[in-house]
């Protein structure tokens, strides 16, 4: 199945798919609210607000399989995102990234290899996936800051591309 295709849920019960973000710079990452790598909220809002109007969008899969740092019911995540981080980028529901019951999604995603070549299962919470337009996908892993100059060179030149199309 095309990686735009597969069925997504919102945090609220709607249903979408990438193919809503078909011609934008999507960054989906795999959160958490009480993992040490919680900060980087603030980072990926940072991201959603400077680069949100030319055509680039967060996509935040809070995952509960790392250390079960991800225990609360979609109110919960929604109010700490939005209390503590001012989070305006989307949410979906509550996803599996690793294991036999892994979100489709995520069956697809740990095809993509990081910067040193390993794909396979995602490692932590915070781990980054860029889809781009043209739908090839970059991966960079929990540790690798969202304000890394490798992902905002990538985000800078999808969007490029994109507006170039």
């Amino acid at each position: 199945m095309e990686l735009r295709d597969i069925p997504l849920t919102t945090i609220d019960g709607d249903e979408t798919s990438l193919a809503e973000y078909a011609d934008q710079v999507v960054l989906v990452v795999n959160v958490a609210s009480r993992c040490g790598l919680t900060p980087q909220y603030e980072k990926l809002e940072s991201l959603q607000r400077e680069y949100g109007d030319r055509g680039f969008t967060v996509l935040g899969f809070p995952c509960n399989q790392f250390a079960g740092q991800e225990p609360g019911d979609a109110e919960d995540i929604k109010t700490f995102c939005s209390m503590t981080y001012g989070v305006s980028f989307p949410l979906m529901a509550k996803v599996k990234v690793n294991g036999p019951k892994r979100h489709p999604l995520y069956d697809e995603l740990r095809k993509t290899p990081d910067a040193a070549g390993k794909a396979g299962r995602v490692k932590w919470n915070f781990e980054k996936f860029l889809v781009l337009p043209t739908g090839e996908v970059l991966r960079f892993r929990p540790t690798v800051q969202p304000d890394d100059p490798a992902i905002i060179d990538a985000i800078e030149t999808g969007l490029a591309s994109a507006a170039a199309a």
